[in-house]
Parts: structure tokens; C-alpha cells; sequence
């Protein structure tokens, strides 16, 4: 299979976003805490969830003493903050498709603030189940032009990933099932192979070319979005082309 482009490349922004807001910190601690109670415990061997957040804080140089600390603290029997999570449905710019994926102790504040970033960059909040059905949850194992791209194919369809594909710029992507993520890229490190980037995420099943115009008011539009608090990810089928990326950044 043949990536004309990143599918990812507005999300391959957010670490940096959320790194140079200083809040990026705030929404792992926060999105730990939600694995350890909902997965049933602070234990990783035995909470997928907690795993991959740990995995995800890791990558991100979150210091092993902070995730412990949380962990902790999440398990503990004082009773914290219990967060909902909510998953906002809408329209950008262009009309592309767009999931706002939150964790909140105030879904009133959260609906608010989100509602307001989309009528800013002229967007909609659509009604559940409006562009969902756009998307399918799965891994992305991201490894950087330099790959020896056949050794990458043999080990990833032999540990059980489900597509290869081959973007333009020459970076490689492994698609997993969400389930499957953490041991297939276990798995790939253990042969030597070590991602550029790897995450579980929403890959849309058609995307929206936007052009210039479209496409700085939606990345405006993302950047609103992952500036609230409550919000934890952001997922569009928007697809933007290398030249445009590059004029915006």
C-alpha cells in the first residue's frame, strides 16, 4: 500500500504544541490516572490501558518517578476527581471531519469551550454517530526514510500488523489493530527496529484534501482544540499537503 502522505501530519504536530504550552505533562498525569481506574488497577502487566498511557508518557520523557507517583496516587482509596470521557463529533473547515476526544469533571465547561473553537475557525459540533462511522481506532509504528524498508515489511507482517504502507517521503508506516499495538511494537524494537513515532490513534477511511485557505484555518482549529485542557486528542480526515504544511508552519 502506497501513502500519498502522512495521513498523521496535523497530529504529528501536537507533542510540540502541547510541549511549548507546558501542558502536555498535565494531560498524560491525567490520562494515567483514568487507565489505573479504568482498567482495574495500577498494575501494567494486567491493564493494557495503563500500558500503553505508560508507554505513551515514556516516549514523551515523562520521568519514571512522575508516572509511578501517579499510578500511586490514582490506586490510592482517597477519593480524586473521577474525569468522563467524551468524544465530540464535528465539521472544520472545508467541511472535513473532525472527533475531539476529551476526558472532563465538567462536561457543561468541556461542550462550551469546544463548541466555541469550532464556530471560531467556522466549523459545527455534530450530533453523535455524525462522522464516527469516518473512522476506525488502530496502531501507527512510524519509522523514518532511513529504514531498511524490507526488513521493516518481513518483521512487521510476520509479527501480525495488517498493512505496510510506503508514504511518499519514503517514511514507512506498520498499521496494527489497537489490540495487537504494544506487542507488535515490542516486538519490532526487539529485532533492533526502533519507530520514529508510534501511537494508537483515529485513521479516517477517506480524507479531504483542503487547500491553502481551508487548511491554516483548520490547523488553527486543532491547535484551539488541544489548547483546552479537557481535551486529550484531536482527530480529523483532513489531508494537507507537504507544501501547504510548510507554508503554515
Amino acid at each position: 500500500m502506497a501513502g500519498h502522505s502522512k495521513w498523521a501530519n496535523i497530529r504529528f504536530r501536537k507533542g510540540a504544541q502541547d510541549a511549548k504550552r507546558g501542558k502536555l505533562f498535565t494531560k498524560l498525569i491525567r490520562e494515567i490516572s483514568v487507565a489505573v481506574k479504568k482498567g482495574g488497577g495500577g498494575d501494567p502487566a494486567n491493564n493494557p490501558g495503563l500500558r500503553s498511557a505508560i508507554d505513551k508518557a515514556l516516549s514523551n520523557n515523562m520521568k519514571r518517578d512522575t508516572i509511578d507517583n501517579t499510578i500511586k496516587k490514582a490506586s490510592g482509596a482517597q477519593d480524586g476527581v473521577n474525569y468522563d470521557e467524551i468524544i465530540y463529533e464535528g465539521y472544520g473547515p472545508g467541511g472535513v471531519a473532525i472527533l475531539v476526544d476529551c476526558l472532563t469533571d465538567n462536561r457543561n465547561r468541556t461542550v462550551a469551550e469546544v463548541r466555541h473553537a469550532f464556530a471560531k475557525a467556522g466549523g459545527n459540533l455534530g450530533t453523535e454517530g455524525s462522522v464516527a462511522y469516518m473512522f476506525n481506532k488502530v496502531g501507527i509504528i512510524s519509522f523514518s526514510s532511513e529504514a531498511d524498508e524490507d526488513m521493516l515489511m518481513e518483521a512487521a507482517l510476520d509479527a501480525g500488523a495488517e498493512d505496510v504502507v510506503n508514504n511518499d517521503d519514503q517514511t514507512v508506516d506498520i498499521l496494527t489493530a489497537a489490540e495487537d499495538f504494544l506487542s507488535i511494537k515490542q516486538n519490532l524494537i526487539e529485532q533492533g527496529l526502533e519507530p520514529e513515532h508510534a501511537e494508537v490513534t483515529m485513521k479516517s477511511t477517506t480524507n479531504s484534501e483542503l487547500d491553502a485557505k481551508d487548511a491554516e484555518k483548520m490547523v488553527r482549529l486543532v491547535e484551539a482544540l488541544e489548547d483546552l485542557d479537557d481535551v486529550q486528542n484531536v482527530y480529523s480526515n483532513a489531508e494537507i499537503s507537504e507544501e501547504i504544511m510548510s507554508e503554515i508552519s
